[in-house]
């Protein structure tokens, strides 16, 4: 294909411009299956618009050719720092290097975002920042291809990456209602193209050159017909290369997820503890500074889901709804149990990993740097493109205060949402089942028989030891290890949290394993004379939480040696306890007192989020509104190049110059330019008085204009001059340097003239 000869005029660049705006937007949609919500899809559009409809701007003013993606770049980057350069920018587009360097973070969040969240995975700024950096430059790609090189044909491969895309990530691929629509424009890209080359061509053609054109009108089969056969192939080609690209993971945006085990750059989901364990030195993970004198343990994750020979975490994706500013009430706590508020402020030191260290419950995390969000059914936290690294936040740990008789009385129906965690796999070995009966019948209650597992498993025949699973062969969880560590009675937390939890559900309780941190050992270092507890990787602990209705997710302490046992899951636990008070200062739970979110029915204390909520809405708003205040100075440009095509062509260019040298002189704040009821001599005679200070120059322009439109108007036909251009150009200039800057920029924001040609318009349609 060959570049044409015949230049476009700036309607028909137009047309191409927003035919490849209406392709690459469409293709961007492929994207929906794998993102939440819609707003990046408006991010993406907007853009997308700037680059493509810039570029035209750019080609109006006669930018090179060879400059428009250094200018559709420029764009680009203006575009990216508006959206997302925030106080690093000068007047909201300029950008400067803290900019770049905060590009520079963005990306790397967007890279780990990416291998974090699984499918849609929520567009948090990272990922928003990636998409409209992407799209831009795609566009910038479309632009080069239909306008600068002319050869639209090819606009189909930047179209061609977001359709591809879903298929190496999900099994479906991109949907078939957008594969249609993006061929359908495709095909109006090709259309528009060629109706665009036709009239270039027979506007532009060399009349001493005899040649066979083909007529205005051409049998519509002749064009449509080859441009739907190629539509229809390239639609084809994408259907068959989604449907046999194997998708890398249906459950991962991209890559497996898999962060390693702990210290090893991040935290492994599955229970691989001993390595860290077993460390000869301590590595420092996180301190923290408890005013209240608590010394929780810290969460990083639960795992409840066990296939028989491994426990992990359930394939729950990240909710960008669920901010980690306002926790909800946790599952099954009812309000009849203490409860207390407690600040703990914490400092990650050398632990790096997407799972956030936190006592179990919390009613808010403030401080993080990222976007973390709480998983809804266990409360733990992860982030979407972060990572623990040098963080510093305060979490308000809600202490949970259970008595003995609180936990006996617990019991009824297990909601159905809670059954999956009574659920265990085919081939629980016959000396499990029988110990679960054994130790069932030494009480009444699930209670009971929880505190029965416990007292059995830190009993003096068991030993902790992180050597022996492994010179035995026997380390992990899965239901042979449980077998063979109930035979050699040795093993580390691991062992113990699994076996309990086992033995838990073929008792019909409830369970599921935390991963994370003992309490830490208090330092010499004070932080407001409070001591500094300092948690390390010999802190690593994994341990059993049991499910009771009314009172929610209690945690058993089983690993002899290690952690701390609950007060109320002591042996001889009085039922008759008293209640523990709350802190001072902390009033009994009332509605209202504190927003009551269920985590099951989604609510939010009767509050629904907004739109204007979103961090990302904010610039798109902006861009709106901005685009709104220019307006008024776009649709002044266009009026004033239709009035310099028409002196060109000669379509009442006299009439054309006048009113467009009038219109000029009213934007300027002259009243003899938006007096239509003056003659043209009248108002040249009150132009010059307001004016004053004239050179030669622009009155001789001036008259001739006015003569020429008299002639026009006035005189027979055909007795007037063609309209000066140039007498036009010369009387504009003089205007505008005659006028102060304020009113220069007032013209050309809040040109005086349209309202002038409105007004006309209406006195006109009056009189008829």
């Amino acid at each position: 294909m060959r570049r044409d000869r015949a230049p476009l005029s700036r309607l028909q660049a137009l047309a191409l411009s927003g035919a490849a705006f209406l392709l690459l937007v469409v293709a961007v949609m492929a994207l929906g299956p794998l993102l939440a919500g819609s707003g990046w899809w408006w991010l993406c559009a907007a853009t997308a618009a700037a680059v493509l409809f810039g570029g035209a701007g750019l080609r109006a003013i006669r930018l090179p050719a060879s400059l428009m993606p250094v200018g559709e770049l420029a764009i680009l980057v203006a575009v990216l720092t508006l959206f997302f350069g925030g106080t690093s920018s000068l007047l909201l587009f300029v950008p400067t290097a803290e900019t770049f360097g905060v590009f520079g973070e963005l990306l790397g969040g967007a890279q780990r975002t990416i291998a974090q969240q699984s499918v849609p995975a929520v567009v948090v700024p990272a990922l928003a920042f990636a998409l409209a950096l992407g799209t831009g430059l795609l566009a910038v790609l479309t632009d080069v291809l239909v306008l600068s090189l002319r050869l639209p044909a090819l606009a189909a491969a930047p179209a061609m990456v977001p359709i591809l895309v879903p298929g190496f990530l999900i099994e479906d691929g991109a949907e078939v209602g957008t594969l249609v629509l993006t061929a359908a424009a495709f095909l109006l890209l090709l259309r528009i193209d060629v109706r665009v080359r036709r009239r270039a061509a027979l506007a532009h053609r060399d009349d001493d050159e005899v040649r066979i054109t083909a007529p205005r009108r051409m049998p519509v089969g002749s064009t449509v017909l080859p441009t739907v056969g190629l539509a229809v192939a390239g639609l084809l080609a994408a259907s068959v290369l989604t449907a046999a690209t194997p998708s890398v993971s249906s459950s991962l945006l991209l890559g497996t997820g898999g962060q390693g085990a702990l210290f090893a750059r991040g935290v492994s989901p599955f229970l691989d503890l001993g390595r860290d364990l077993r460390r000869p030195d301590a590595v420092p993970a996180f301190s923290y500074v408890a005013r209240d004198g608590d010394r929780p343990y810290f969460r990083l994750l639960t795992i409840d889901r066990f296939d028989g020979e491994v426990w992990g975490p359930g394939e729950r994706r990240i909710d960008g709804d669920n901010a980690v500013a306002e926790f909800p009430t946790p599952t099954g706590l009812g309000d009849e149990v203490a409860r207390s508020q407690h600040p703990i402020d914490v400092t990650v030191q050398q632990l790096r990993t997407t799972w956030l260290p936190l006592p179990y419950p919390v009613s808010s995390v403030e401080g993080l740097e990222g976007s973390w969000f709480w998983d809804r059914g266990a409360l733990t936290v992860r982030s979407a493109d972060s990572d623990t690294s040098g963080q510093r936040y305060r979490a308000t740990m809600l202490q949970i205060d259970p008595t003995a008789e609180q936990l006996r009385a617990a019991g009824g129906r297990i909601p159905e949402s809670i059954q999956e965690f009574t659920e265990l796999p085919e081939g629980v070995p016959e000396s499990v089942r029988e110990l679960a009966a054994e130790l069932g019948a030494r009480g009444g209650t699930a209670y009971d028989r929880a505190v029965a597992i416990q007292e059995y498993l830190r009993g003096s025949d068991f030993t902790y030891s992180v050597e022996a699973p492994v010179e035995e062969g026997y380390d992990g969880g899965g239901l042979d290890v449980i077998a063979e560590f109930l035979e050699q009675r040795e093993g580390y937390c691991v062992h113990f949290a699994s076996t309990m939890a086992v033995l838990a559900r073929e008792l019909g309780i409830p369970s599921r394993i935390s991963v994370g941190y003992t309490a830490g050992t208090p330092t010499t270092k004070r932080v407001e004379n409070v001591s500094v507890v300092q948690v390390d990787s010999q802190d690593l602990h994994a341990w059993p939480e049991l499910y009771f209705q009314g009172i929610g997710w209690v945690p058993f302490e089983p690993t002899p040696g290690r952690g701390t046992v609950p007060d109320y899951s002591r042996p001889g636990a009085s039922e008759t306890a008293p209640t523990p008070e709350r802190a001072p200062g902390t009033p009994a739970p009332t509605p209202g007192a504190r927003p009551d979110l269920d985590p099951e029915r989604q609510l939010s204390s009767g509050r629904t989020a907004t739109a204007t909520e979103d961090p990302a809405v904010w610039p798109l708003v902006t861009l709106v509104l901005l685009l709104i205040l220019l307006l008024p100075a776009a649709a002044r440009i266009w009026v004033r190049r239709v009035r310099i095509r028409r002196i060109r062509r000669g379509d009442r260019g006299a009439d054309a110059a006048w009113r467009e040298a009038m219109a000029t002189a009213s934007d300027l704040g002259y009243p003899a330019g938006s007096a239509d009821a003056l003659t043209p001599r009248e108002a040249a005679d009150a132009l010059l008085e307001e004016v004053g200070g004239l050179d030669d120059a622009a009155r001789g322009a001036l008259h001739a204009l006015r003569d020429s439109v008299e002639r026009a108007r006035y005189g027979p036909p055909g007795a007037a001059a063609p309209a000066s251009e140039a007498a036009l150009a010369e009387l504009v200039a003089a205007l505008r340097a005659g006028a102060t800057p304020a009113a220069r920029w007032r013209a050309r924001l809040v040109p005086r003239s349209l309202l002038d040609t409105a007004r006309a318009g209406r006195r006109a349609a009056a009189r008829a």
